[in-house]
């Protein structure tokens, strides 16, 4: 028996509508093994890091999503807390990733390698490797209270020119170009560092004189007119002269926003007619205290008849451009008004010693000296309630006319270096030790950035003209007094006032994030060695109590770099030229006034 060969059909001979149903079942069978091969494809990548994926240098690719979290938690364990090398210029500051509230978050940065992906074209191609960037949490109000800390400690303010008289003779004092932080470059270049590297270069800005040459020469042209000629004073029956020597000493003048403004100090032109106007004259009195058995006692006010020193440097400002006969002014007698009657000051209700404490220091001539004068400034000041207390409005600028000298101060990444004033630190510390247990209000305060032994950890305070200051608050409904007392080797401060709480204490909490220190060897001229003090963080909390309950905890937090050991001498482990010294660098404050 035979049987026909197999015909294949010829599709022309095939009906059209079966043509088209045989096209319609060879679609279906390849749409769905592509179905197939996506819904694989998105379970397997969805399951899984794709191949070759790697964070920072870590392999993940392969893992699960919690094995690779794991892998990434603990291969960057350390990275997470590792102490940044923060360089502004010349200077080296300590950055804690964890004071700068820089955190890394494993699980975010391995759910954006596995996060389910839907779209075909970008699932056929997530199997090749990949460097995946870490996800970085940042707390920005602690990073960029960090970042304004090392502006502090490295901005350098720029200095407007000055007038200043030489034999009557104004005389300009060219500026200088100062430094600025870039706060939120420095931000940005920390963040970028974090968990890559241990050192970081922080960007700067110069910031320039605002004052010219033509606003420099209107300035000078300006003084010189205003102490060409003394100035005539009528005050009742006297005529008193203010000659050019006094008016020079009056003047100030104040450079911003492109030109010199010229002040006068009314007290200064005042003292120098004294003589003159006394025979019309009747002095007074400000009230005052006196501390009596250990109580303050108020010391009635009185008031007096004469000129004014405010009116009278308003007069006198007003003729400087004049010459000759037109360089007279009037200045009536009139009662003068004591600043604090007897009845101010007894509303202000200073009954009772609030607080005192005593902060001793190793005897130098230029602590003994410039402590002394910043007791002498503080000595008798009174806070209004309301009032804020400036620590640099009182001393004053450390400078040789405010009677201080030079000394010890702290310099950049906690090197000690000479400058005026140093050792007002110490004066600082006490103040501020002292409005702590007298329970006022805290408004700023910064310690030093290294820890100095004689001083309590979390518990000091420190100042530097230009760049940072020591404030608090009188919050009572009382005024405070603060008195001082001097010792060669001792300063004590006590508050006066009436209490608002039974007693105030320091609760200290352990040292932590410590730092060792490290050995840095100096070749310069200047060198000054110093032992080294490791780095830490420390909480100091400030308890207050009232009817023998605590109804009031405030936490200060305080961290510390560490400060080198300088040895002053080539370092013996190389065999380097010594480096030159840069003439344009110039000295200058990163915390402040203490040794």
């Amino acid at each position: 028996m035979t049987h026909d060969a197999t015909r294949v059909p010829d599709p022309a001979s095939e009906p059209p509508n079966f043509r088209a149903r045989r096209v319609a079942a060879f679609g279906a069978v390849v749409v769905v093994g592509l179905g197939a091969f996506y819904l694989g494809t998105v379970a397997f990548r969805s399951a899984d890091v794709p191949a070759g994926t790697t964070v920072l240098g870590v392999t993940i690719g392969g893992m699960t999503r919690d094995e690779a979290v794991t892998a990434l938690s603990t291969a960057l364990a350390d990275r997470t807390t590792q102490q940044l090398d923060a360089r502004v210029g010349r200077a080296h500051i300590t950055v804690d990733p964890v004071d700068a509230g820089l955190s890394f978050d494993a699980a975010a940065t391995v759910d954006g390698v596995v996060g389910r992906d839907w779209n075909p074209f970008s699932l056929l191609g997530s199997g090749a490797g990949q460097d995946v960037a870490p996800v970085i949490r940042v707390q920005q109000q602690q990073l960029d209270q960090v970042v304004a800390t090392i502006a502090a400690d490295t901005d350098e303010p720029v200095q407007e020119p000055e007038i200043t008289f030489t034999r009557l003779q104004p005389q300009l004092v060219a500026g200088e170009t100062g430094r600025a932080l870039d706060q939120a470059g420095a931000a940005a270049a920390i963040t970028s560092a974090f968990l890559r590297t241990d050192s970081v270069s922080l960007p700067v800005a110069k910031v320039h004189p605002s004052i010219d040459e033509s606003g420099a020469s209107a300035g000078l042209a300006s003084a010189a007119a205003a102490v060409a000629e003394p100035v005539s004073v009528g005050a009742d029956a006297v005529t008193a002269t203010i000659r050019r020597g006094a008016l020079a000493r009056a003047l100030s003048y104040t450079g911003a926003d492109g030109r010199f403004t010229a002040r006068l100090d009314g007290d200064v032109l005042r003292a120098s007619i004294a003589r003159q106007v006394a025979p019309v004259e009747t002095p007074g009195r400000d009230a005052r205290w006196r501390i009596k058995r250990g109580k303050p006692v108020v010391v009635p006010s009185k008031v007096g008849r004469g000129v004014n020193a405010e009116q009278l440097a308003t007069a006198v400002a007003e003729v400087l451009e004049r010459t000759g006969a037109d360089r007279a002014v009037q200045a009536p007698i009139g009662p003068i008004e004591p600043a604090l009657t007897t009845a101010d000051a007894r509303a202000l209700n200073i009954t009772e010693q609030l607080s005192t404490f005593t902060q001793p220091f190793p005897y130098a001539a230029y602590r003994s000296q410039n402590i002394g004068q910043a007791a002498k400034y503080l000595d008798g000041t009174l806070l209004r309630p309301g009032d804020t207390f400036s620590m640099n409005d009182t001393i004053k600028e450390r400078t040789v006319a405010n009677g201080y000298t030079r000394g010890f101060i702290v310099g950049p990444g906690g090197v000690f270096q000479e400058d005026l004033g140093g050792g007002v630190s110490t004066a600082t510390s006490a103040v501020w030790t002292a409005a702590f247990f007298a329970g006022l209000e805290r408004v700023h305060t910064q310690a030093h950035s290294i820890w100095i032994p004689r001083y309590q950890a979390g518990l000091e305070a420190t100042v530097a003209w230009g760049f940072f200051d020591m404030q608090f608050r009188n919050d009572t409904p009382s005024g405070v007094l603060i008195t001082t007392r001097m010792t060669p080797t001792s300063i004590t401060v006590s508050m006066w006032g009436t209490k608002v709480y039974d007693k105030i204490r320091a609760e200290s909490g352990p040292r932590t994030g410590i730092v060792p220190y490290r050995t840095v060897y100096n070749t310069s001229p200047t060198c000054h060695s110093q032992s080294g003090v490791s780095g830490f963080s420390i909480v100091v909390t400030r308890v207050f109590v009232k009817d023998r309950k605590v109804v009031k905890r405030e936490p200060i937090r305080t961290r510390y770099i560490a400060s080198p050991q300088v040895v002053c001498g080539p370092d013996p482990t190389k065999k380097t030229k010594p480096e030159k010294p840069d003439p344009s660098a110039k000295p200058r404050p990163s915390t402040s006034p203490t040794r």
